[in-house]
């Protein structure tokens, strides 16, 4: 998708997607896998690519991070995390650019996607986010995140509906398909986010091209509160999303 494409989406959305971060299974399992995955981040530095308003840089800096830097594309969501910002400084800073074409004078500890790679429309693309990841870190760290789960089997694609979305994709998908979460909001509102399909060995050897090491789909992770719970039952069985780990040699 061109970047205009994806900036005028999330211009439309922004509010809305910031209200979706209210759904239970963002802090029970999205948020829960991202900490799983990242360990202890005090002291790290840290650049959280496709941040949207900031939910999770806000996170991770109360966390313990001693620096991060959030990026996304979208003007109006660089604005709602400036503003979240300003209101309760807590040391973030933010910066308006393509996560593929980022350039830091700085390496960090760790790099963040949460739904990024998922944008990538083709292998070029998925290439360009992990290189751009990989020339962001210091040796030995790590670009960690959450992402559309392409290793859920054609069949299991469908409602989510007591998780308040569903995810629509063709059973045959195809490299570079259109995959919709279409989302609802607890006050009712219905959005849809695009996201674009690549199978499980695109991503393999994109990770290896960019130069790292170590690439595994990691979670996702359900959080001790909720264990025992079957309202969980249907997302960890048939998980639509997962989280991501790779390491720069």
């Amino acid at each position: 998708m061109p970047d205009s494409e994806i900036r005028s989406d999330y211009d439309d959305i922004a509010d809305a997607y910031r209200e979706s971060k209210k759904h239970s299974f963002r802090s029970v399992i999205e948020e829960h896998t991202l900490f799983t995955v990242a360990g202890d981040v005090s002291g790290l530095d840290i650049v959280d690519l496709a941040c949207g308003e900031g939910h999770y840089t806000r996170k991770l800096k109360a966390a313990g991070a001693a620096s991060i830097l959030g990026v996304d594309l979208s003007a109006e969501m660089m604005k709602l995390a400036i503003e979240a910002e300003q209101a309760d400084p807590l040391g973030c800073t933010y910066l308006q650019q393509d996560a593929s074409t980022l350039e830091l004078e700085k390496q960090v500890d760790l790099v963040v996607g949460m739904f990024l790679l998922n944008y990538a429309r083709s292998f070029n693309e998925l290439l360009a986010f992990t290189r751009s990841a990989f020339r962001l870190l210091k040796s030995g760290g790590r670009f960690i995140g959450f992402n559309d789960n392409p290793l859920m089997g054609a069949t299991d694609v469908g409602f989510y509906t007591q998780y308040q979305f569903e995810k629509i994709r063709k059973p045959d998908a195809m490299p570079g398909d259109v995959i919709i979460y279409r989302v609802t909001n607890l006050d009712g509102t219905v959005f849809d986010i695009i996201n674009y399909y690549q199978p499980p060995e695109v991503y393999t050897t994109a990770f290896e091209e960019a130069g790292f090491a170590d690439f595994k789909w990691d979670g996702p992770y359900l959080h001790p509160d909720a264990q025992g719970d079957p309202h969980w039952d249907r997302f960890m069985q048939s998980p639509p999303c997962n989280g991501f780990t790779a390491t720069k040699p």
